[in-house]
Formats: C-alpha cells, sequence, structure tokens
C-alpha cells in the first residue's frame, strides 16, 4: 500500500473516531447499558444476584458511579485472542506487563497493569471474588470461553474490594449456569514479510544472516468445551469446562528488527550489530600480574593465541531468542449451584490449570564478574598465554585470578532455556439466599494454591568451570587437580585456550541444571449482608427507592515458601518463606436522594468505609470513598467520586528472597577513558588504582540486588473521578462518557532504579544515590556477584496519574443494508509523576520512553471499532483501529532525573502507530458462527531501538508488549452452542 493511500485509509477512520465522540473499549455491542450500568449475566439473573463491579450493593436497576470498562465475550473473539492479556493490553488505560512476549527474565505468568501504576495495585477478580494471592496473578487461569465480559474499573475500590485496588479492578463475569454444550475451535498463525531494509542491511554489514524475506511462525491452537445441564425445575445446574492451548515460539533471528542487538554507531547517528563481549572466541580479563588492565581475547582462527580484545569479537546475542515464548497450558474447571430455598442457594466452583511455558535466550557462558583461577603450568595453555598470563611464573604451579567472558558455542550451540510450570487451583464455596424481603446475605470460603516450578537448562555451573580451568599433566594427560587431590573424581579439564577447543565431555560436565520451586497459597472467608430498605419505608421523601446496604466481614491468610537447589544457590538465589493474615470489616451505603423530579431525574449518593488489621502491620489501617450521581434529565448523568485506598504490601515484597539479577545500565566509570571523573567514582567506591582499569558492562547489562523487605508499611492512594455520561433520547443507540481522573500514590512499594541510582548519583553527588553501589572490592566493578547496586523493596515517594477517558458507542440500523456500528474508547494521558524518594524532587514521564521511564506512555491512544452486520444477522465484517501516540527519548529532556546529558539524535522519537485489524463471523447454521480475521493488517513494524534504551519489558529492539513484534497474524474458529 503507497503512503498516500495509507494516509487516506487513516483518515476515514480518523472520521469513524470523531463520529463515535472518544471511547469504549471497542468491547461493547451496540446500546449505551454496557458501559453505563454492566448488566448482570445470566447466571447473574438465574439466581438473583447482581454482579455490578466497584459496589457490592445490589439493586436490579444500579448504576456505576466509578468509570467503568467493558469488554465482551465477542471482543474476544474478534481479536482471535487466544490469551486474554493481549485483549486487555490494547485498552489505552492499561500498559503492557507480564506477557507472552518477555523471554530474558520472565516468570510464565501474564498479568494486567492499570494506569501504569504496576501490576501490583490493580485487583484481578473472578465474579466479584480474588482470583489469585495478587503476587502470583496469571491470566491464563482465566476460562476464555465462559468469559462473557470483563470490567475494567479504573480508580481506587479498596474500601468495597480490601487491599491491592489503588489503581482499580479488572473483574472477569464468568458464565456458571451453562444449559448445553458450548465448543469453540480456533487456530492461527503468523505470516510477515521481512521488508526493513534499514534493519538488514546493518544485520548483513555485521556478517550475520539475515531473517528470510517471508516467514510463518508463532502458530496457535485453542481448544474449549463447555458443557452444563439445569436441574431440580431449574433450581439447580452444573457446568463444566475443559481447554488447551498451544502456541508455537518465534525467534528474534526470523524478524529482521531483531536478528541482531541494536547499538549506536560511533558517533550516535546510528545503529549498528552490537552485542556482548562474553563472545564466542574467549575474552580474558587477568586481575593481576602482567596481563593486568589489558583485555584479550582468543584468535579466530582457532590457534591457542591471545589478541587484544575489539567490538569485531563481540557476540550477537538475539538469533536464538524467543520473541514469543512457546506454551503449552491445560485448563479444567466447573461451577455448581443449587436452591434448596429462596432462603439458601449452596454454590461452589473449582478452577484448574497446567501451564507450562520455556523461554529461551541466548548461550549460557563463563561471565565476566565471576572469579575464575587458571594456575600457571596448566598444560592446555600455549607458551604466548602463559607467558602474557603469568610472566615469569608461567610453567610453575603458580595461580593467576582473571575474569572470563567465554560462550562455548562452537559445534555445540545451546540456548538458555527456562522451563516455566505453573500449576494453579482455586476453589471457592459459599451458601447465599434471601432471609427477608429485599434483604440478601452470602456467606463464602475461597482457597487458591499457586505451585511454581523452574527448571533452568543449558546453564554453565561456574564452580564446574573453575574446577575445570585448573588442570596439570599427568603422565602426558592433563587432568583437572580436582581429580588428583580427590575433591572431584568427576572434573573434566575445560580448554577455554582456543576457539572450538572444548570436548563434549566437557560440555557435559559444565552443563548444570538448576531447579527452584514456589508455593502460594491463600485462603479468604468472607460473609456479607445487603439490604434494600425500600420495602420497610426507609426512603427519601423525594425518592421512590429506598436506601442500600452491605455489612461485611473478610479474613484473609497467606503463605509464601521458596526452595531453590544447590546448584540455583551457589549462583545467588535464596529461599525464602512467610506469611501473614487480615481481619476486616466493611460497609457500604447508597442513598437515593432525589428521584423523577423536574430537573432531578435522580440524585444518589454512596459511601463506603473498610476497616483492616495486618498481622504485618503495627497498626489498623482504614480506607474508604464517597461517590455522587446525578442525573438531571434521563439524556445526562455527572458522577464524581473520592475513593482513599491503601496497599498492604504483599507477601512477595515483605518476604521474598534477596537476589542479584541483571539489569539494563552502563557504569560511568569504566573504560579506559570513563565519562565520570575519578573524584565522582571515588563516591561509589572507585579507588584511585582502579580508575581507568575498569572493565564496562557486558552489553549494557549490569547487576542489581533485588529482593523483599519485612519493615515494609502500606502505600496509600487517593483517587478522584468527576465526569458524565450522555444517552441522549433524541439519538436512540448513542452513548458517551467523559471522565478526568486523578491518583496518588504515597510511601509506594518499589526500588529505587538502576538507573536513576546512576545518573543521580554522578549529577548530584547525592550521597543517598552514590551509598546504593557495591563495587566489586577487587576490581571495581558493578556486574557479576561481588560488583552490583543495591535496588531491594523499600517505601520510596510518590506516584501520580491524571487525564481523562473518552468513551463512545453508537450504532445505525437500515431496513435493508444491517447495522452499522461505532465504538470506540480513548485516554489523555494529563500526567504520569514519579517522586522517588520524599523531597528529592520528581519527573513526568508523559509522553516519554526510555531509562528510567520504561516502556512508552503516550499522551494519547484509543481503540476504534467499525462493525457492520447484516439485515439478517447471519454475518458481520468488523474493522479496528489502534492508535498509539508519539513519544520522545527520556534522556533527551532537561529534566535532571532522566537527562543523559547530551542529546541523541539516535532514537530521539518513537512516531505515532496505527494497526488495523479486520474480522469477520458467519453464522453457519443456528448455533454455529464461524469466524476469521487478520490482525496487524499492513503488517506494520515495530519501532526499533537501540538495546540501551529498552527498559521494563523491553526485548528485540523494541518493547513487545506496546508494539505488534509478529507482524501480520491470521486466525480462523468456529463456535458451536447445542
Amino acid at each position: 500500500m503507497r503512503h498516500r493511500d495509507i494516509r487516506r485509509f487513516t483518515s476515514i477512520f480518523a472520521v469513524a473516531a470523531v463520529l463515535a465522540a472518544g471511547g469504549q473499549a471497542a468491547a461493547q455491542t451496540t446500546g449505551p447499558t454496557i458501559e453505563d450500568t454492566a448488566p448482570p449475566s445470566e447466571s447473574d439473573a438465574a439466581s438473583e444476584t447482581i454482579t455490578v463491579t466497584g459496589t457490592r450493593i445490589q439493586r436490579p436497576d444500579l448504576t456505576s458511579n466509578s468509570p467503568l470498562t467493558v469488554v465482551g465475550a465477542q471482543e474476544i473473539r474478534l481479536q482471535g485472542a487466544t490469551n486474554v492479556e493481549s485483549v486487555l493490553n490494547r485498552l489505552p488505560q492499561v500498559t503492557a506487563d507480564a506477557n507472552e512476549n518477555v523471554s530474558n527474565g520472565s516468570d510464565g505468568t501474564a498479568r494486567v497493569n492499570l494506569r501504569n501504576l504496576g501490576s501490583n495495585r490493580n485487583l484481578v477478580l473472578v465474579n466479584g471474588q480474588r482470583l489469585l494471592p495478587v503476587q502470583a496473578n496469571d491470566l491464563n487461569l482465566i476460562p476464555s470461553v465462559l468469559v462473557e465480559r470483563v470490567d475494567v474499573v479504573s480508580g481506587g475500590a479498596s474500601a468495597v474490594y480490601g487491599s491491592d485496588a489503588i489503581s482499580g479492578v479488572v473483574n472477569f463475569i464468568l458464565k456458571q449456569n451453562l444449559n448445553g454444550v458450548r465448543a469453540d475451535v480456533q487456530y492461527g498463525f503468523s505470516f510477515h514479510d521481512n521488508n526493513n531494509d534499514a534493519a538488514r542491511q546493518i544485520v548483513e554489514d555485521a556478517g550475520y544472516d539475515r531473517a528470510n524475506r517471508n516467514v510463518l511462525d508463532g502458530q496457535r491452537l485453542n481448544l474449549s468445551l463447555a458443557a452444563g445441564k439445569d436441574f431440580a425445575d431449574g433450581r439447580g445446574n452444573i457446568t463444566a469446562y475443559f481447554g488447551y492451548r498451544s502456541v508455537k515460539p518465534i525467534l528474534q533471528s526470523d524478524r529482521d528488527v531483531s536478528a541482531c542487538a541494536f547499538d549506536p554507531n560511533a558517533d550516535s547517528t546510528g545503529l549498528i550489530c552490537g552485542g556482548s563481549s562474553n563472545n564466542q572466541y574467549g575474552l580474558f580479563n587477568p586481575l593481576s600480574g602482567p596481563g593486568f588492565g589489558t583485555t584479550y581475547v582468543n584468535t579466530k582462527d582457532g590457534q591457542k593465541t591471545w589478541a587484544t580484545y575489539g567490538p569485531e569479537y563481540r557476540y550477537n546475542t538475539a538469533p536464538l531468542n524467543y520473541f514469543q515464548r512457546s506454551d503449552e497450558r491445560y485448563t479444567a474447571g466447573g461451577f455448581a449451584h443449587f436452591e434448596i430455598s429462596p432462603a439458601a442457594e449452596v454454590y461452589a466452583s473449582g478452577m484448574f490449570m497446567d501451564d507450562r511455558s520455556y523461554s529461551q535466550v541466548a548461550p549460557s557462558a563463563l561471565w565476566q564478574g565471576d572469579t575464575y583461577t587458571i594456575n600457571c603450568n596448566n598444560p592446555l595453555m600455549s607458551a604466548q598465554q602463559g607467558q602474557t598470563l603469568c610472566g615469569d611464573a608461567y610453567g610453575t604451579s603458580a595461580t593467576q585470578d582473571l575474569f572470563i567472558g567465554y560462550r562455548p558455542v562452537a559445534g555445540n550451540a545451546r540456548p538458555r532455556r527456562d522451563d516455566l510450570r505453573h500449576t494453579d487451583w482455586r476453589i471457592t464455596g459459599g451458601v447465599r439466599g434471601q432471609i427477608a424481603e429485599g434483604i440478601r446475605y452470602d456467606v463464602n470460603a475461597l482457597y487458591s494454591r499457586v505451585l511454581f516450578r523452574e527448571n533452568y537448562q543449558n546453564d554453565i555451573d561456574a564452580r564446574r568451570a573453575n574446577r575445570g580451568l585448573q588442570v596439570v599433566d599427568v603422565n602426558g594427560t592433563p587432568t583437572c587437580t580436582s581429580v588428583v587431590d580427590g575433591t572431584d573424581p568427576n572434573c573434566v579439564p575445560l580448554d577455554v585456550f582456543g576457539y572450538g577447543a572444548i570436548s563434549q565431555d566437557a560440555f557435559d560436565y559444565i552443563y548444570v541444571p538448576s531447579y527452584t520451586r514456589g508455593l502460594d497459597t491463600e485462603q479468604v472467608y468472607s460473609g456479607n449482608v445487603s439490604a434494600d430498605l425500600t420495602s420497610y419505608g426507609v426512603v427519601s421523601p423525594w425518592a421512590t427507592h429506598g436506601i442500600g446496604l452491605v455489612l461485611g466481614v473478610e479474613h484473609r491468610r497467606e503463605t509464601l515458601k521458596f526452595e531453590a537447589d544447590e546448584v540455583a544457590q551457589s549462583k545467588g538465589t535464596t529461599e525464602s518463606q512467610g506469611k501473614f493474615n487480615v481481619s476486616e470489616v466493611y460497609g457500604e451505603l447508597e442513598v437515593p436522594v432525589l428521584e423523577d423530579l423536574p430537573f432531578a431525574k435522580s440524585l444518589t449518593l454512596n459511601a463506603g468505609y473498610r476497616l483492616s488489621d495486618y498481622s504485618s502491620q503495627a497498626k489498623k489501617i482504614s480506607t474508604y470513598k464517597f461517590e455522587i450521581e446525578y442525573a438531571p434529565v434521563s439524556d445526562i448523568r455527572f458522577r464524581g467520586s473520592y475513593n482513599r485506598a491503601i496497599r498492604a504490601p504483599n507477601i512477595s515484597e515483605l518476604y521474598a528472597s534477596q537476589s542479584i539479577g541483571n539489569v539494563s545500565a552502563q557504569d560511568p566509570c569504566a573504560g579506559t577513558n570513563p565519562e565520570a571523573s575519578l573524584e565522582q567514582c571515588m563516591l561509589t567506591g572507585v579507588t584511585a588504582a582502579q580508575y581507568g582499569t575498569i572493565l564496562e558492562c557486558p552489553s549494557e547489562t549490569c547487576s542489581a540486588l533485588g529482593g523483599g523487605n519485612p519493615d515494609l508499611k502500606p502505600e496509600k492512594g487517593d483517587t478522584f473521578t468527576i465526569g458524565t455520561v450522555l444517552t441522549p433520547r433524541f439519538l436512540p443507540r448513542f452513548s458517551l462518557s467523559v471522565d478526568y481522573f486523578n491518583i496518588k500514590v504515597k510511601d509506594y512499594i518499589s526500588s529505587v532504579p538502576t538507573s536513576l541510582t546512576i545518573s543521580q548519583c554522578f549529577a548530584t553527588g547525592d550521597p543517598y544515590f552514590c551509598g546504593l553501589f557495591n563495587r566489586d572490592p577487587r576490581t571495581g566493578t558493578i556486574f557479576g556477584r561481588q560488583g552490583y547496586i543495591v535496588s531491594t523493596n523499600l517505601n520510596t515517594g510518590s506516584l501520580k496519574t491524571s487525564g481523562i477517558d473518552v468513551v463512545g458507542s453508537y450504532s445505525i440500523p437500515t431496513a435493508s443494508m444491517g447495522t452499522f456500528g461505532f465504538d470506540v474508547t480513548g485516554t489523555w494521558l494529563n500526567e504520569l509523576v514519579t517522586e522517588p524518594l520524599p523531597g528529592l524532587g520528581s519527573y513526568d514521564c508523559k509522553g516519554l520512553f526510555g531509562p528510567t521511564c520504561g516502556q512508552p506512555s503516550p499522551e494519547w491512544r484509543h481503540q476504534a471499532r467499525f462493525t457492520w452486520t447484516d439485515a439478517q444477522n447471519v454475518g458481520s465484517l468488523s474493522l479496528n483501529w489502534r492508535y498509539i501516540g508519539k513519544t520522545k527519548l527520556s534522556t533527551n529532556t532537561d529534566d535532571p532525573f532522566l537527562t543523559s546529558g547530551s542529546y541523541s539524535e539516535l532514537n530521539n522519537h518513537i512516531k505515532a502507530f496505527s494497526y488495523f485489524d479486520l474480522a469477520g463471523t458467519l453464522k453457519v447454521q443456528e448455533g454455529v458462527v464461524f469466524r476469521a480475521g487478520v490482525n496487524n493488517l499492513l503488517d506494520k513494524d515495530p519501532p526499533v531501538l537501540s538495546q540501551g534504551n529498552l527498559y521494563s519489558f523491553g526485548n528485540g529492539n523494541t518493547y513487545p508488549g506496546v508494539y505488534d513484534v509478529a507482524g501480520r497474524t491470521l486466525f480462523v474458529g468456529i463456535s458451536a452452542d447445542f
């Protein structure tokens, strides 16, 4: 498609969006009621319970006083989604979090992050009850075949649902009383044209293999089956489901934008293929002796000769990395309820998931940062190497310590694979009923258990490698000294002194898998009474509906236990365990003040309060809310709310093990000509002798110490919303809502970002930031096991975000041409402000991406869907427009928290992106519907960024949770109800 055609195409749909007047998550069916009232599902109607997310009061005509976005089951099918997090990530209120495109560092889960405040600050519910322990939330547990709708309330809801609901709640409403059989099958794949000539030329110039021009990969298969049966004259129902999903991986080598890791060129005007100094030839940094201060490398010809290291020896870490993880998931479960009498209905549910995902990254190495020891009479060294390393001690039993960066991939390239397996159970049960007119009760219990098992494969055991490096000659045979002295009879000599010199036996010896295991449990016991006091005369003199009231109690217990085997512990992983409980009382009051009066169609007040007593906290915690709704006439409704929300530290934040991990960063004190002065570097622990000899962090990846902190205190959040809902009678089937939101979180639980620690220390000399450096005492580095930056959990400063949500829906029925519908949702971001520590200033990431700010936070995002349905309601055709606004590189700002001190023309901005998705449905026969679609219809490439500008879920030279990386994807499916 030519550029002017694309512009014309975009303009047409921009007009469509304006006609639709902003809005709804491309998620609802036509008509104004869904966003406005979130009507009960069929299962709710059957059991006479009402589910309105954001309140526990039950009244059939109740509407939401909070901004509410609804994603319907039809939207999930039109997107061809096999994972619900990808549907939610398209909403402008949501920023991508853990997802299928995260490989290096993935935990295998799928999560949702409202308002870019973190996935730990929104609560995920199923039919109004918690899904799983918040630190172990995983949307993979949700059976998509039974999803009727997803309610997204963005704004504090702690008074209603308890801790964790600072930025809002995501409530999955599942069908629980199916009467028949529902089957669904879907298959899809990616079909991408690699035609980014600029990226291809960079890869070719570096001598690497380019991706094939046309690729077909990322196959997805999803099978779902549900069956239900009413019994006892409709007083009871049993519904069961089963699901299977298989996702094939996508390699970064199969996309021209990710076939190598991009770095800036020498003058930062363009990109080149970068890579890691932990290379395939073998890098050596003696820590003392005649070779100290020089970095050596084995020559490429395979001879045992050391040359001076240069960038031409870097290893391309990209090709074997997964751009999309492989995944296999089984789900099963069921729901049952039986009405013994109107006063007692028993109900229960069970949900099970076994999900196994593999992440894959570049092969393991003898990593720089680990200190290795080589004896000077090692027979595997050449004389040139031995004299360079040991000098006059060559040939003696003296030893020399050094850093080694060596990926032994020649003839035996084994990518590291992380086998991530989650086995989840969730069981609920309870009794509910009506004990008097308008008075209902609900007493229930929930138990959930998340078992996480990880098997990290093809990783080198540094301890074995170190033993394999200490070799002596025994009767002409190179033999490990640990074999000679009997400390490790199985040791095999490790020949790292030439390219491709390692034997198969040595490979088998140094590659050792590690195993970790985590168990999270949650128990919730809850009971409440809900009263509609209309029939008791507790009614305002100017209203027809009476006061609504809810009183309830809740008790929750959580436990965490994390275990690691001896190999994992040797690499810095530590074990942990902990537990806490909380007891709560809560109440909510709804007061209809005015109804059906001139200029007062309705005026309603709502208030809620919750008191929480945490075993992990010294004092009780209060949360509360106040809401108002005013409709002068039926056509317009005004609403506003204030919520004081809290989030007590979750069990992982309190008790997670502390360990050292990789972070994207670079050390200003590294290199022979450091960027920072000696005086600045000394503030971080550098000695005068180390200055000018400190090694750079490999692949711009330094180390940080992260983990739990049992002394954390709760976060406090204040949320204000005010808005209006238009449903004009003169324009049937039209709705428009506009809501302003303002959320501020104080004492937020986080760690000081490593990039911020580095920039602030060198910009200000602040002893707090400089004190977070823990340099390797011997080498001065901040990578490896001895050098790192402290980044453990603590109560930091504040988070603040504000903006406007615009939600609209309109449909136009015609007699002969069918129905034309528009649905659109958009969010304008006013601010996204972080105060890292109290009193030290703040920075605003609105419209920015990059170091410190992380993923792009555009000023405007929207999603708009145009749908045509034929007059006979047999078929439909739907076009969706996803728009992600322009963002700028954060380091180019003049904000002292963000700036790098110099302007970078390279990657200075990411342009606005528009994606178009086309889908259609066809009713084959009654109850059987065929669907097919194409996402990313124009096969648009994601933005290409240097790896130094990727933070928080950056991968493959881009941000794959925000932008499409697979390219054009096709899907076909069929669903049947009988």
